[in-house]
């Protein structure tokens, strides 16, 4: 369950993953679960599409504190990273989730301030969509954790199966992403945390995955996406 994973967790994911997509769905139900503050932080600082700072105004209505680039204006979006990052990372009292850029450019940002990470404890948690071009063997999965380990200076410490095609996806796009999962698990030593699925396919799972459930709402596509 969310609540044992450690207080700071951080999210990686190849573009496309849906790495976001699980931030924020996992942030929304971690407020339901804990007391005291939550707090999410967008480090995505390429990627311009589908990011989580987008549903910023849901996150307050919600509870939840997001944490974004340091300078916005009404058209311009800097990437220059908030001194707002480090506080939750030094306050035993705050949940935090941070959604890292997708390569070793956003990976290198978290590298910047790595120790900071290793002082308090982390679960930096790789999110896979095997449907992806990039992440479609256990192979590239593989290689993906090495680069962003070897940039992020930190280490995967759990593995997220959220394979899909959005709204088109499958109980078998599912099963097929976990058998890489699973494959890159024991080759790695790491848990399988999550298998993530659309809330309307959950029923429909086998009751043995490994990883807990976390029915997926697609809070970053809009009904015509």
């Amino acid at each position: 369950m969310m609540k044992n994973d450690k207080r700071v967790r951080l999210f990686i994911g190849h573009y496309g993953s849906g790495k976001s997509e699980v931030s924020i769905n996992y942030v929304t139900k971690l407020r339901e679960l804990v007391d005291g503050e939550v707090a999410i932080a967008d480090l995505d600082v390429v990627n311009v599409y589908f990011r989580s700072r987008e549903k910023k105004d849901m996150m307050n209505k919600l509870g939840i504190t997001p944490i974004d680039s340091s300078i916005q204006t009404t058209t311009l979006d800097v990437p220059a990273v908030s001194a707002e990052v480090m506080r939750p990372l030094h306050d035993d009292n705050v949940n935090y989730v941070v959604d890292v850029g997708g390569d070793n450019v956003g990976a290198r940002v978290v590298g910047r301030f790595s120790e900071h990470f290793q002082e308090s404890g982390y679960d930096m948690f790789c999110v896979v969509n095997a449907n992806r071009e990039k992440t479609q063997t256990a192979k590239d999965v593989l290689g993906y954790i090495d680069a962003m380990e070897a940039a992020s200076k930190l280490k995967v410490t759990g593995l997220i199966n959220n394979t899909h095609l959005l709204r088109e996806t499958t109980i078998e796009d599912i099963l097929k992403g976990q058998e890489i999962v699973r494959e890159v698990a024991e080759i790695k030593n790491l848990p399988i945390k999550y298998v993530c699925c659309l809330e309307n396919l959950v029923e429909h799972l086998p009751s043995d995955l490994e990883g807990d459930i976390l029915p997926i709402k697609l809070y970053l596509r809009e009904e015509w996406m």
